[in-house]
């Protein structure tokens, strides 16, 4: 072979590893989705946040046949376990910076606990949130306030309902229950903020701020309390835990799940708020709904269709 023979041979041999490397595939990035969302009602800015998400074996917590879940799940394309939403409300109303439940920050395993890093990335800092509402005092739901025994949110007042509180804090309570470990979660996560003064319970149906009213919804547990947020005619409804597996329970409104305390009254609290959702035309969020977790509601049969807000950039 002479020189220009080689000099040709070298020349495409670099062409070939030259064209290899510019078509390589990128790496996966293997990275979570954004896990915040953001929308404008009327005058106030919400924004959703994401504490994560946890896998549920559904079809054994649903009070219904174990077939007839699975197969409602499956035509909605779901796998089991379903990995499940737990999300927040974070709600500026101009003059307060409002969050509504806490996520569960270390009490469920490292699935969750991502409400801090999400609200950070949405432009928010925990020491600007002026007042937290609680919908109940699952762990899933306070967990988030507090990171070692410490108040994550050093300036907040939490706020809940008062038949909440009466029960999930007392001592007498926990040593009459079975499930010991949510008493214990639920005054861990609350003890900071009590003993600093910074916990206020409400009675009933109050309006807390301008635009942001207490609604009990109690049958989840027994001060589990819903919150209707309103500003220049449109209207969000935080609705906690009323549903939690929307592919069965928006069908079927009657089932109920094992973590509601009272059975019999689940379903009518369900269809309470969701009838006037309907009705009325407005937005509702869940804690447990698919990430960001707003929609609307329409009768349809004997249950609800849930359409899920339209995606904005907020231009």
């Amino acid at each position: 072979m002479n020189t220009i023979q080689q000099r040709t041979l070298s020349a495409l041999v670099a062409a070939v590893c030259f064209a290899g490397a510019a078509h390589a595939s990128a790496p996966m990035a293997k990275t979570p989705a954004p896990g915040y969302s953001r929308i404008m009602l009327g005058q106030f800015e919400i924004t959703p946040l994401s504490d994560g998400t946890v896998d549920l074996p559904v079809q054994d917590l649903l009070a219904q046949d174990v077939k007839k879940s699975t197969e409602t799940l499956s035509k909605a394309h779901l796998k089991l376990p379903v990995e499940t939403s737990d999300n927040a409300y974070l709600v500026n109303t101009g003059s307060k910076l409002i969050l509504i439940d806490s996520g569960a920050g270390s009490f469920f395993g490292p699935t969750l606990g991502k409400l801090v890093a999400n609200m950070k990335a949405a432009g928010y800092q925990p020491e600007q949130v002026d007042e937290i509402y609680i919908t109940h005092f699952h762990g899933d739901h306070v967990g988030g306030l507090v990171n070692n025994s410490a108040a994550v949110f050093p300036k907040a007042v939490v706020r809940a309902n008062k038949l909440e509180s009466d029960y999930w804090l007392s001592k007498a309570n926990m040593d009459k229950s079975k499930d010991k470990d949510s008493f214990k979660g639920a005054q861990a996560a609350l003890g900071p903020y009590v003993k600093a003064g910074r916990f206020k319970a409400f009675e009933g149906d109050v309006e807390l701020v301008p635009g942001i009213r207490a609604q009990a919804a109690i049958a989840h547990t027994p001060g589990h309390t819903t919150y209707l947020v309103e500003s220049g005619g449109q209207k969000l409804h935080v609705i906690g835990d009323l549903i939690h597996v929307a592919a069965v329970q928006m069908e079927n409104p009657d089932v109920t799940i094992q973590f509601d305390n009272d059975q019999k009254a689940a379903p009518a609290a369900r269809k309470k708020v969701f009838d006037a959702a309907a009705k009325g035309g407005y937005m509702i969020g869940g804690a447990h709904l698919q990430f960001p977790g707003m929609g609307y509601l329409r009768t349809e049969g004997k249950g609800y269709r849930y359409i899920p807000v339209n995606y904005t950039q907020m231009r």
